[in-house]
């Protein structure tokens, strides 16, 4: 599983980012001069590599995707495990942020395809993410944008095991999943991806909670409020509760004046509070919204 090629034969540029069990570090490799993501993981001395690290090098090693991020290489050294991944610009929140107004809708049809088209290659291989947002997606200089961090990705089987629900950052975490369901599939990815999608439109997140509760309010005051009749089997979930505030469904087209009536329906279709309603990957990268897509 570990190359034997070892640290030296990397030079760190500089830190950019600290995340809850490792570092990522700009650097080169020596012997091509091209540039590369450095991901140091600390290994504690009883435990070895945290589970989250070996989880993602199994599930990369499995995935090699033009929209994926690619890991070259895997050194051990001392106390660290370095995950060596090609170099990308920046991650799609930066992009955002630089950009100083909501992306244009090209970029942003670009965007989405490309991002379905990597969530749709995992789905396909039995792999979900988990923990899509802007700052799991990287963008390079030609617009190419990649899935990165499969820390909490999971290989799924069938049937669908129970998973942990601290997955996902609460503001794209799906409904189901906000209300304590355990057996969720691919459909969790896909409310990641529209809200997303939403976010380019915008520049700020659609559901922007602060806690479980407030996150599954803001979604129900845009959304509606499910019932039984619109989601059976909504009540039987852990965390639902009859007094939940009664609200209909807004328009998606009035919260987002500038996207165009397909691109409403793609994310209608991908918002759907019910995740068995929800669009699959593969059907979204279908949708007419694309057509002419260059």
């Amino acid at each position: 599983m570990f190359s034997p090629s070892h640290q030296g034969s990397f030079q760190k540029l500089e830190k950019l980012g600290q995340g809850t069990y490792a570092t990522v570090y700009k650097g080169r490799n020596r012997e091509t001069n091209e540039l590369v993501a450095l991901k140091e993981i600390i290994l504690d001395a009883e435990e070895g590599a945290p589970s989250t690290a070996i989880r993602e090098v199994s599930l990369l090693r499995r995935l090699t995707h033009e929209n994926i991020l690619t890991l070259h290489d895997v050194v051990n050294v001392e106390d660290k495990l370095v995950l060596v991944f090609e170099y990308m610009d920046r991650d799609l929140k930066r992009y955002i942020d630089s950009q100083g107004s909501p992306l244009d809708t090209a970029t942003i049809k670009s965007f989405v395809y490309q991002l379905l088209n990597g969530v749709s290659f995992c789905h396909e291989n039995g792999i979900l993410h988990r923990d899509l947002k802007p700052e799991n997606l990287l963008i390079d200089g030609n617009g190419r944008l990649k899935l990165a961090d499969f820390g909490l990705g999971r290989a799924f089987g069938i049937p669908i095991s129970t998973f942990s629900i601290d997955v996902v950052t609460l503001w794209y975490r799906p409904p189901d999943v906000l209300l304590g369901s355990r057996t969720y599939n691919t459909s969790i990815d896909i409310w990641s991806v529209g809200c997303i999608m939403a976010e380019m439109y915008t520049g700020s997140p659609l559901f922007a909670g602060t806690t479980n509760e407030d996150q599954l309010l803001k979604i129900f005051h845009v959304m509606g409020t499910p019932t039984e009749l619109s989601w059976p089997g909504v009540s039987q979930l852990p965390e639902y509760r009859n007094n939940f505030p009664s609200c209909s469904p807004q328009s998606l087209q009035n919260l987002i004046p500038s996207i165009d009536p397909l691109g409403v329906d793609l994310l209608g279709r991908m918002l759907q509070l019910r995740p068995d309603a929800r669009i699959s990957a593969t059907e979204a990268l279908q949708h007419p919204w694309f057509h002419g897509l260059p």
